[in-house]
């Protein structure tokens, strides 16, 4: 460490000895920074809080940059020296240590000085003033300067009324009328420049729904009346009111509303329409005319996907939907849309043109992929896709997949296991995976026009194999048929109303489970559980259903939320066609393989709040429950259907799989023999952080983070003892923990680094403490602050947990 700061003391001193002062030129200065200083009004004093680091944002360009006064880039740009060749050695190393000097000047500081009045006046901070100054470093020998700006901030003009003023009552002007509805501009708010610029747009966008097509928002012009306050005495001095109207220049035909014509769909480029003699020209339906000179499709998705009918209004809603669904489709390179005018002087008609670019019918991808997972889990995976698009030329997917991918647990505890038993896992298997664009269902067909998606219909089949390193293998085998659909761009339905699984364990390595069994360490109650893992098979016949909703925020809110739910229900229909098992207290059984007749509902409810544009705040809850009835009241739920608690995406201060159920203590035995295999029947769970933007490519976080699992039932049914079991007081048993993070954000992926601690140890509850007079039985206070010390090393061991994780936690 010493050696450490002594080179780090060596470079400042050979820095700070080096002079760029040979490369200024005379009378020059390096512009090495800005300071920017707010002073409100002294009669009326305004509230400026904030503004001195939104009008420091304005500064251009960004100043050279330092390390104790020292402009070291600069330094580096000048001592690499001009590169022969742009692309070599010397000039990569040029760009990347160094950078090219920056000179002060007045020129730049008068032109930043009047940028910054015009933000204050696009703000509403109108007759405000800025002057800027150069002020040159007191050490002579530096020849650096920076720019001081002072800013004097009269008050803010707030909006009193918004009028639309209109020449007549058109048809054109009425729609521009209603269209006040929804406006932007409430009274009371801010004048700002760019909520009327949001607002322009704003209707123009509902002016195009109405089949104005050729309307623009530059059409539209705001006038600002601020003088309302000295005509009439009962308004504050600084309220506007705000006049919204038509240029008296705008065209005629971008007030009309247009109707289509005629829509014209291409499937090949005109290199294929010159060398075919025959074109495919099939019959004109729906006033749709389409040219497909391979013959590839059926004409039926073209229908579908384009909304637009012969007579119809234009809106620009079935503009965006009709582009959108012919993209999602995946079988063109591109989809180049264009509308043109029906060539007569009165014409309201327009015609629609579609050219697409089909894809390659079949393609081969491979892809080795990297990854975390919620359950702190890390490893690698190889996938091979094989792709067939339009199979049966009514642009269908058929995609096969097969992969191989191993697991290993981060941040785990080895000494506590150090057999790494339930950390690594080795995962391959297949899967294939049919999508039609439209629903496949008997009697039912979809109305384009009125629906704003296409849906689809998705034929699954999967074979997974999961090994458990020196455990035992889980071999699943599952079937899907499902519905996904859209009903506009904020919600996402789902629908499986068919779902067969078929899991059995198998390679068991019973040396392992010898040791489990017979081991004086071994909690009896984790021997039955793992003993009915590794001997039970399942069969499930379910459907499920899962609803997403994330509404798009309204132009300059703050709030973002959204929210996902669904239902999964099994084992019904099976078992009210199965015989009755022999012995009473089993359940029915389907070819020998016991059915699992449960229903599960999940939830997950998300809210963002931007404080500032450097401060978000996140928060989420989730809640889920299955609970197993009927045939299999008695049942143990299969693991891939139960909840666990902590790891990187859930209560990042407990280990993946750590934590509960319940008051379910740690048992370091158990773990050591089986690793952390903590599952329950029952999740709450409650997070939140604030998340602080440092620089473009560093961000950190402070969070906490609460919640926990339990089980229904009793011990026989769930492994576990008492203390797991929901009950009147599972409020009592909740974990909560906290901590901080880094993150840097590539654009393309967020690596992060959360290190957590807890704060509440849910098993402490029913803890007995051990300096008690005999017969005196009191428990530990679950709150755990007082156990915190960071001088500990067993300590920090135990309780700070590194979380390592790809993406953002919610």
């Amino acid at each position: 460490m010493r050696n450490s700061i002594s080179v780090v003391l060596v470079i400042c001193v050979l820095l700070s000895s080096c002079s760029v002062n040979k490369y200024v030129p005379a009378g020059q200065s390096l512009y090495v920074g800005n300071n920017v200083k707010v002073n409100p009004d002294s009669i009326t004093r305004p509230n400026v809080s904030g503004l001195d680091s939104q009008l420091e944002g304005i500064v251009k360009p960004a100043p050279n940059k330092t390390l104790f006064g020292f402009p070291y880039k600069v330094w580096f740009y000048y001592f690499i020296g001009e590169p022969k060749d742009e692309g070599g050695l010397r000039s990569w190393f040029r760009k990347k240590l160094g950078e090219p000097p920056k000179f002060a000047t007045q020129r730049v500081i008068d032109i930043n000085a009047a940028n910054m009045v015009s933000y204050l006046d696009n703000e509403g901070y109108y007759r405000s003033s800025v002057k800027g100054k150069l002020v040159e470093s007191k050490k002579k020998k530096r020849r650096t300067a920076v720019s001081e700006y002072e800013a004097y901030v009269m008050p803010r003009y707030v909006i009193n009324e918004v009028n639309y003023v209109v020449r007549d009552s058109s048809l054109f002007n009425r729609d521009l009328v209603l269209s006040k509805k929804d406006t932007y501009l409430k009274k009371g708010d801010p004048v700002r420049l760019d909520v009327i610029s949001s607002e322009r747009s704003r209707i123009d966008k509902e002016l195009k729904g109405k089949g104005y097509y050729y309307f623009n928002p530059d059409y539209l012009i705001m006038k600002v009346d601020s003088t309302i306050g000295k005509a009439d005495s009962t308004l504050a001095p600084q309220q506007v009111n705000l006049y919204l109207e038509v240029k008296p220049e705008t065209a005629q035909t971008s007030l009309k509303q247009y109707f289509i014509n005629g829509i014209y769909v291409n499937t090949g480029t005109e290199e294929n329409l010159s060398a075919d003699s025959v074109v495919s020209r099939g019959p004109v339906r729906r006033g749709i005319n389409i040219t497909d000179p391979g013959k590839l499709y059926r004409r039926r998705i073209f229908y579908d996907a384009i909304g637009f009918r012969r007579g119809n209004m234009y809106t620009n809603t079935m503009h965006d939907v009709s582009l959108s669904r012919l993209v999602n489709l995946q079988n063109f390179k591109f989809v180049k849309n264009r509308f043109e005018l029906v060539p007569r002087s009165d014409s309201a008609l327009l015609n629609v043109y579609y050219d697409l670019a089909p894809l390659k019918k079949k393609s081969l991808q491979t892809v080795i992929s990297a990854s975390t997972k919620s359950n702190n889990l890390g490893g690698s995976q190889l996938d091979v896709t094989w792709r067939n698009r339009n199979m049966f030329k009514g642009a269908e997917m058929l995609s096969i997949n097969a992969y191989f991918g191993f697991d290993v647990q981060l941040g785990g505890n080895r000494e506590v296991n150090p057999n790494k038993i339930g950390n690594e896992y080795i995962r391959y298997g297949a899967r294939a995976d049919l999508s039609f664009p439209r629903f496949i269902i008997p009697f039912y067909k979809v109305r384009p026009e009125k629906s704003q998606s296409l849906p689809k219909t998705v034929v699954s089949l999967i074979y997974e194999n999961r090994v458990q390193t020196g455990f035992f293998t889980t071999t699943s085998i599952r079937g899907d048929y499902s519905y996904v659909w859209r009903k506009n761009s904020e919600v996402e339905h789902t629908l499986t109303p068919i779902s067969l699984n078929y899991i059995t364990p198998s390679r068991i390595n019973w040396e392992r489970v010898d040791d489990i069994i017979f081991s004086a360490n071994t909690n009896p109650l984790d021997v039955e559980r793992y003993l009915r893992i590794l001997e039970t098979k399942y069969f499930i016949a379910g459907s499920n259903y899962s609803i997403s909703y994330r509404p798009t925020p309204r132009p300059f809110s703050r709030n973002q939320f959204a929210v996902t739910g669904g239902i999964d229900y099994g084992g019904n229909l099976l078992s009210l066609f199965s015989p009755k098992n022999k012995v009473d207290s089993l359940p029915k059984e389907f070819f020998g393989v016991p059915i699992f007749q449960y229903v599960k509902v999940d939830g997950d409810v998300r809210y963002y709040r931007t404080v500032t544009p450097g401060l978000k705040w996140a928060t989420r809850l989730i809640v889920g429950a299955i609970k197993p009835y009927g045939n299999s009241v008695n049942t143990q739920t299969p693991l891939f259907k139960q909840y666990f608690g902590g790891g990187s995406n859930g209560i990042r201060a407990f280990r993946a799989r750590a934590l509960g159920p319940g008051a379910y203590p740690p048992d370091t035995a158990s773990i050591r023999l089986l690793g952390y295999q903590s599952f329950a029947d029952i999740r709450l769970e409650l997070n939140t952080e604030l998340r602080m933007k440092f620089t473009n490519i560093i961000n950190g976080a402070v969070f906490v983070d609460a919640g926990n699992i339990w089980s229904f039932g009793d011990s026989t049914r769930s492994g576990y003892d008492t203390r797991a079991l929901i009950g009147n007081g599972f409020l009592k048993q909740v974990a909560v923990g906290g901590g901080i993070g880094l993150r840097l954000d590539f654009s393309y992926l967020i690596f992060r680094l959360d290190l957590a601690t807890p704060f509440r140890k849910p098993w402490y509850t029913q803890l007995p403490e051990t300096d008690l007079p005999e017969g005196q039985v009191k428990y530990k206070n679950p709150w755990v602050f007082n156990e915190i010390n960071f001088g500990s090393k067993a300590w920090r061991k135990e309780n700070l947990i590194l979380n390592i994780a790809v993406g953002l936690p919610f």
